[in-house]
């Protein structure tokens, strides 16, 4: 007598694809989630990262400021706030441009802002250039103009690296963008006393803030 009978697969039951299909569903689900919150921890742990770069690099910069000229130190601490950018610009033959990134402090709150720069310039040369930037504010009303609205140096912008009267140690060479804001810039030689960072924009840096 012939047995008629054949092997039965979990696999052939309605019921067990539907249980497969919704076990695969979670699964990929699942992975998505953990992918998502990898990616997350990672672009965390990427803006600390580089929101320790500033510091650091803020840092280093008011360091070898007050090795080079001690009044700086005082000018600092006793101005309403400060900022510490970095620039790295090229020029080739008539055009040229550099970016930076900085860090702004409010000296009585203790708030950062981080922030970047644009440099646009023009005319005949070619070479590489970086160089670091400064800025005292001895003002609230210009310390929140500059973090809000921003900045912009134009290639007319006139800077001086003379202050008389009282405070004029205080204030030695750095350079006077406009009455109560000052501007020190350090290159590899030390500071400079003509202003470069010309054509140049600042403004707050989404990505770190």
């Amino acid at each position: 007598m012939k047995n008629y009978s054949k092997p039965v697969h979990l696999s052939s039951w309605p019921l067990a694809n539907s249980l497969r299909k919704q076990m695969q569903t979670w699964l990929m689900l699942l992975m998505c989630l953990a992918l998502v919150a990898l990616s997350g921890l990672a672009r965390a742990a990427s803006k600390a990262e580089m929101q320790q770069e500033t510091r650091s690099m803020a840092k280093e910069t008011l360091a070898r400021l007050y090795q080079t000229s001690p009044g700086a130190k005082t000018a600092v601490e006793k101005a309403a706030g400060y900022a510490v950018f970095s620039n790295f610009g090229m020029k080739i033959f008539v055009a040229g441009g550099g970016t930076g990134k900085g860090l702004v402090v409010d000296n009585k709150s203790k708030k950062e802002t981080f922030m970047k720069m644009a440099e646009a310039q023009a005319g005949l040369g070619f070479g590489v250039k970086k160089f670091k930037l400064v800025w005292v504010f001895e003002k609230k009303s210009d310390l929140d103009r500059f973090i809000n609205s921003g900045w912009e140096v134009s290639a007319q912008s006139t800077a001086t690296a003379k202050k008389g009267g009282e405070g004029a140690d205080v204030y030695a060479g750095a350079m006077s963008v406009t009455p109560g804001v000052w501007l020190y810039q350090l290159t590899d030689d030390g500071l400079a006393l003509e202003l470069t960072a010309k054509g140049t924009k600042y403004y707050k840096d989404d990505a770190l803030n």
